[in-house]
């Protein structure tokens, strides 16, 4: 059998995300296609607009096979550990052969030669880069004038493109022999906040919805009759509360919470400003909301390294009845599936600690959104 992966977070899942999905199948002459979607929580220190469940089914009814998670130690964390958890899981399937992924480039020669490039960064290019972030500018930025003279800036600064060269460098990292498909994005930019006409940005759908505005044009019926009328929540409080309660020796145990960012985070957890007013030229708004969030999870910098060497799990989110030879390929997996009840006690100790922060990030989501949870897998 041979499989299609793909990574996401499908917050909410859109028509951008099912045009992917089926250029995935078509391209990759893939016999299945499995997801590698984040839980609960995402990439950009958020509480997802519906939770993983549900939007696991909505993968599964635009055509997606199996939903695999994300563990959140992988999924809350920058673009780095974040493609690397993501292959790490994929990568332990034989049947995955390849790795499908939405780009500004649609070129894979590109993503290799940048991940080669950068995969062997030289010594003058990392201390242009340091000097660059020294003077206030973002690593991302910084990276980007480091290397403008030899790889297209617009790989390096254009946000799918970051991501699918972070996807390239860790099957490079992992030695893995799964080959890359990145597709050209339709419609709006990944960080795109105006609503169009179909293709609209996730970004976009989840400030539509915040206005009380019309998405129905830019996702699926089904999706849509899922969908909150609202997405605000009390996260920050939980963020702040985490933060009063943790000594700065923790809160600077997170990752990228470095130069004295744990003193910052403490003093306005102390006032009403939100904790996003942390955000500069060199500190993302992304990334001071994955360490608040990373805090409130206890998820610190040496769980996630020693997750990516130790030998992890698969947990099925959902699956398709009917292909069933699919879970067969997927339980040829190095790694054991969590499907069930107490499966997960056969779990060495890191993946055992990485798959409770799963646990307890569900608990974390239910007290944001107290509506009654789906608490099983869902198959259809």
């Amino acid at each position: 059998m041979k499989i299609c992966a793909i990574i996401c977070e499908y917050n909410p899942f859109h028509n951008g995300h099912l045009y992917q999905l089926n250029a995935a199948r078509t391209l990759s002459k893939a016999d299945a296609v499995v997801c590698v979607m984040s839980g609960n929580f995402t990439q950009r220190g958020e509480a997802a607009v519906c939770n993983k469940f549900i939007r696991a089914k909505h993968a599964l009814l635009a055509g997606a096979d199996i939903v695999l998670e994300l563990p959140t130690v992988f999924a809350t964390s920058n673009a780095e550990l974040f493609a690397k958890g993501a292959v790490k899981i994929l990568s332990s399937i034989p049947a995955v052969k390849t790795l499908c992924f939405g780009a500004e480039t649609a070129d894979s020669n590109s993503f290799y030669h940048a991940a080669d490039l950068l995969l062997n960064e030289p010594k003058t290019v990392s201390k242009q880069i340091k000097t660059l972030s020294k003077s206030g500018v973002s690593y991302a930025k910084a990276r980007a004038e480091a290397w403008k003279d030899v790889i297209p800036e617009n790989l390096l600064s254009s946000p799918n493109n970051i991501l699918g060269i972070e996807y390239t460098k860790a099957l490079k990292y992992f030695n893995s022999k799964v080959d890359i498909l990145p597709v050209l994005r339709t419609g709006s930019g990944y960080l795109d906040v105006e609503l169009k006409a179909n293709y609209s940005s996730a970004s976009a759908i989840r400030a539509a919805i915040s206005a009380n505005a019309n998405v129905q044009s830019n996702v699926p019926d089904y999706v849509l009759q899922d969908l909150p009328l609202s997405i605000e929540n009390s996260l920050e409080t939980l963020e702040k509360y985490a933060l009063l309660s943790h000594t700065q020796q923790e809160i600077a145990s997170v990752c990228d919470c470095t130069e004295g960012l744990e003193n910052a985070l403490k003093k306005i957890a102390e006032t009403s400003a939100p904790i996003a007013s942390l955000t500069s030229a060199r500190y993302t708004a992304s990334r001071i909301r994955r360490i608040a969030l990373q805090n409130l999870l206890n998820i610190d910098e040496k769980l996630i390294r020693e997750s990516l060497q130790s030998p992890l799990y698969l947990r099925v989110l959902a699956a398709k009845k009917e292909r069933s030879e699919v879970l067969s390929a997927i339980s040829e997996s190095a790694y054991p599936i969590i499907a069930r009840a107490h499966s997960e006690n056969v779990l060495g100790e890191t993946a055992k600690r990485c798959y409770e922060k799963d646990i307890f990030a569900e608990k974390i989501y239910s007290l944001l959104y107290p509506t009654p949870q789906t608490e099983k897998n869902i198959f259809i």
